[in-house]
């Protein structure tokens, strides 16, 4: 049951560590496009899945464009800290997980 936890919130942090590299792709391009040019942002595209074992697991898809829209620093900061707040989150879930792993490998040797 703890690993299926674990798995859980490992995809979740990967799918997390994606949308920051996608916000920070968007910064960069915005960046060296320059202040009047158009640079359509990209969207992380993500999705839940079951593996064989009916877990259900994040998974990042890629990216899709926003069509009419330049990329907004703000936007972008505003998506980083939400991404970074899911990411904590998803590493404290896997920390719970794993010490609840090794609570019960200790009561198996009591």
């Amino acid at each position: 049951m703890s690993l299926d936890l674990l798995d859980s919130a490992a995809s979740g942090m990967d799918a997390q560590r994606a949308a920051l590299d996608v916000a920070a792709r968007n910064v960069a391009a915005a960046e060296a496009a320059g202040p009047n040019a158009e640079y359509a942002r990209a969207i992380p595209d993500f999705s839940v899945v079951e593996d064989e074992d009916g877990e259900a697991l994040v998974r990042f898809e890629g990216t899709h464009q926003e069509r009419g829209t330049n990329v907004d620093i703000l936007t972008e900061m505003i998506a980083v800290m939400n991404a970074s707040r899911a990411y904590e989150s998803n590493a404290s879930l896997f920390d719970t997980g794993k010490q609840l792993a090794e609570k019960t490998i200790e009561l198996g040797r009591l």
